[in-house]
């Protein structure tokens, strides 16, 4: 049976989700949701409740990383999983104090007594240095680090893109424009109606 995965077009978790499987040539079943009306198949396979989820076989895989690394580990053409152990410290940087700033920057309303402007500087003090680390890619070539770190970027530029594209980040911003502007990004991004149950299956990656 083609897997199954539970996605949402914007959220970083699951375009880094799409981006490996479309990567490793893989097909599965896309099922678009909106996440303010979650639909019960999606709520009875994910323990978390949030995308991505992917159902394969009885298998439920709930955290993006772990998609990524399962679609690699079946087929890695473009050698996403050699990459320096550093970069596995990098995607934890992302998801740990990056997306905590990135979140109290964009939603500041959520979170009573922050200051995002004070976010925002822990945010782009982490871009400072990733911005120092890129010539091209993160290391040599394209990695899994790229790709998992990239829809978060791209998230936090676009709270104030102005603002973004004022920073002395030639690197970082030089990776996140080939990135919004490749085919691959195209591809993942690609618009679905909301999932129903009985719907005839979209197929990424086919």
């Amino acid at each position: 049976m083609t897997p199954v995965l539970y996605s949402f077009r914007r959220c970083p978790y699951a375009i880094r989700a799409r981006l490996a499987i479309l990567s490793a040539g893989l097909e599965v079943e896309l099922r678009e949701v909106v996440l303010r009306d979650k639909p019960s198949a999606f709520l009875e396979a994910s323990p978390s409740g949030t995308v991505p989820c992917l159902v394969n076989a009885g298998e439920v895989i709930d955290e993006s990383l772990d998609v990524m690394i399962w679609a690699l580990k079946q087929h890695d053409p473009e050698g996403w999983l050699s990459m320096p152990q550093a970069g596995y410290g990098l995607i934890a940087e992302v998801d740990g104090p990056f997306k905590h700033a990135l979140d109290r920057t964009k939603y500041a309303d959520r979170y009573p007594g922050t200051d995002p402007e004070q976010q925002r500087s822990v945010a782009a003090g982490f871009l400072n240095q990733l911005d120092a680390t890129i010539d091209h890619w993160i290391f040599d070539g394209p990695s899994l680090a790229d790709f998992a770190i990239l829809p978060f970027v791209r998230q936090f530029a676009f709270i104030d893109k102005d603002w973004f594209d004022s920073q002395s980040w030639p690197s970082l911003q030089a990776w996140l424009e080939r990135f919004l502007a490749s085919e691959r990004f195209a591809q993942i991004m690609e618009k679905y109606p909301q999932w129903q149950e009985g719907d005839r299956p979209i197929v990424l990656g086919r």
